[in-house]
């Protein structure tokens, strides 16, 4: 779909795809690119996200966007059930399926450097919930400036995980089936 952009051309923004690796929750590789792709729209406001937090010294660091259907059924079947309660159902389909879905943190920009969040990405447990208690003051500052800066560009996030929000508008979106390597194609 030719609405789906690559975000490696959104000056500034760094990549973790853990996806592209077997050290994920997974425990293997199930994407065949270390790419991370939204919806245009979807991705002009991520990226007045990562402008709006130049000035508290921070940048985005994106894990997952636009993730194939295939993909989020792969995980749905492979997971136990109290994993699947961080997992979409693929009957209804995920928002990252939409490309209206990014996991990502904050890095420093004076060191590039991920900044520490209450948990690690896909931890799932209750240190991953965005009201969860635990953690340091510096810990939970930055995880509050993440939710804040996110919700306020139109992103909303879940009550299980810090790193995961929804833009607005995913409702209004189809299910994807595309591989990374058919994106590509059809954006040439």
């Amino acid at each position: 779909m030719k609405n789906l952009v690559d975000l490696e051309t959104y000056s500034g923004l760094k990549f973790d795809i853990c996806y592209a690796r077997p050290d994920n929750f997974f425990g293997e590789k199930v994407y065949n690119l270390a790419k991370a792709f939204l919806l245009k729209h979807v991705a002009d406001d991520l990226y007045k996200v990562h402008q709006a937090l130049a000035p508290h010294g921070c940048g985005l660091l994106i894990f997952d966007g636009y993730r194939p259907w295939s993909v989020t059924k792969k995980f749905w079947d492979g997971s136990n059930e109290n994993d699947r309660q961080y997992l979409a159902n693929p009957e209804t389909g995920s928002s990252h399926n939409r490309g209206c879905a990014v996991d990502l943190t904050m890095y420093l920009l004076k060191t590039g450097e991920p900044v520490q969040m209450p948990s690690a990405f896909d931890e799932m447990n209750e240190k991953s919930y965005p009201d969860y208690q635990g953690g340091t003051e510096e810990q939970r500052y930055y995880r509050d400036l993440l939710q804040n800066m996110m919700k306020a560009h139109g992103f909303l996030g879940i009550k299980n995980e810090w790193w995961h929000f929804n833009h607005h508008t995913h409702k209004n979106h189809p299910v994807m089936y595309l591989t990374f390597e058919e994106v590509l194609d059809l954006n040439l």
